[in-house]
């Protein structure tokens, strides 16, 4: 091992706690230590923008799809938003778009997993490539073990689990499963001093089980709403294994791009095909979403943490208020809402406690 790692490695490893307003900056690692991205491979992601925008016009010109916006403009809107979100939090753009086309849109939730899927796999690929060639640090180790638990969870959720959720319960759901999160993370945050970590401290063989287990589950759950994977091992890194909310969201860019690849992948070569009204809101947000979710990962880059998380609250705050409002309540989903909210806070109880634990020794 080089003198340059070793040294890059030992600041990667120190703790630092946020002040009263979370204004410490995260370290680089070792690829922030050797320096920045030469102009060239900075100005990498403006041409594969400009590539993917060249490709899709080009096709949409062949195919005489331009109609599409008359009636779709709606949702590239949306996905101005949405994009910026996948690149700069957690919640990836399928958080933004699955609520959106089903809250708001009435859309039915198979299609919005599909387009979740899709958009995912272009805008965050989009932004991860970004994220590498900018030496934006990112947890590699939950990376590879989560996208392994990933590819599970998303296959068998997309064969055997999705096709029998109901649409309403797949809604409520996922707003449930959202705001237990929200709940945990507020608070481990109530204390602003705790000490966090550029990177899991002591990495064992039991981590790595843990980073594929909640790679299963969250691939289960992205099965069935389009995201899900992203913010369970954000969670995990976060509440349990006490690294940095600046380091677990660029973490999480990388897994949910590489797991929606997964889902689009096998739903459209092994399933039968994506929904075909999913293809037509692809077409209109794939300019967007290409701009958007880079720009969201390169203005995070030296967020406060504690901003990172206040943003999180408000957004799943509002999409699961929004929920309650536009959804028919029955008992049935009021059931689904209580039970997805009990095993979502014991879930992420259970993560906050392994992080006091962790912090204990």
């Amino acid at each position: 091992m080089s003198a340059v790692y070793k040294r890059a490695h030992r600041r990667d490893t120190r703790p630092h706690s946020g002040d009263e307003t979370g204004t410490e900056p995260v370290r680089r690692g070792a690829l922030g230590a050797l320096g920045r991205a030469s102009p060239a491979r900075a100005l990498l992601p403006v041409g594969m923008a400009i590539f993917v925008w060249a490709v899709w016009a080009l096709y949409m010109h062949h195919s005489a799809l331009w109609s599409l916006f008359e009636s779709r403009w709606g949702m590239s809107l949306t996905m101005v938003f949405g994009s910026f979100i996948a690149g700069a939090t957690s919640e990836g753009g399928g958080a933004v778009a699955f609520p959106a086309m089903t809250l708001l849109f009435d859309i039915h939730p198979a299609v919005a997993r599909d387009f979740a899927l899709m958009i995912q796999a272009v805008g965050m690929t989009a932004a991860s490539i970004l994220i590498i060639v900018q030496g934006i640090k990112v947890e590699w180790r939950a990376v590879i073990f989560g996208s392994i638990g990933g590819i599970v969870g998303m296959t068998v959720g997309l064969t055997a689990i999705a096709p029998h959720v109901p649409p309403p319960h797949a809604k409520i759901f996922f707003t449930s499963l959202w705001l237990s999160f929200a709940l945990a993370l507020y608070l481990v945050n109530r204390n602003r001093a705790r000490e966090v970590f550029d990177a899991i401290q002591g990495f064992r063989p039991a981590h790595a089980a843990l980073l594929a287990s909640i790679g299963v589950l969250g691939g289960i759950v992205g099965s069935i709403t389009g995201s899900g994977l992203d913010i369970l091992t954000f969670s995990v890194l976060v509440l349990g294994l006490r690294v940095s909310e600046s380091i677990g969201t660029p973490t999480s860019v990388l897994l949910m791009a590489a797991n929606a690849i997964v889902g689009f992948a096998w739903k459209y070569g092994a399933l039968g095909g994506m929904e075909p009204e999913a293809f037509r809101f692809w077409y209109v947000c794939i300019p967007v979403v290409v701009v958007g979710a880079p720009l969201g990962a390169r203005v995070i880059r030296n967020v406060p943490r504690l901003h990172i998380a206040n943003f999180l609250y408000a957004s799943i705050v509002v999409q699961f208020v929004f929920a309650l409002i536009v959804i028919p309540l029955t008992g049935g989903l009021l059931l689904t809402s209580c039970l997805t909210l009990g095993a979502g806070s014991a879930l992420f109880w259970w993560m906050g406690r392994l992080g006091r634990r962790q912090a204990m020794r």
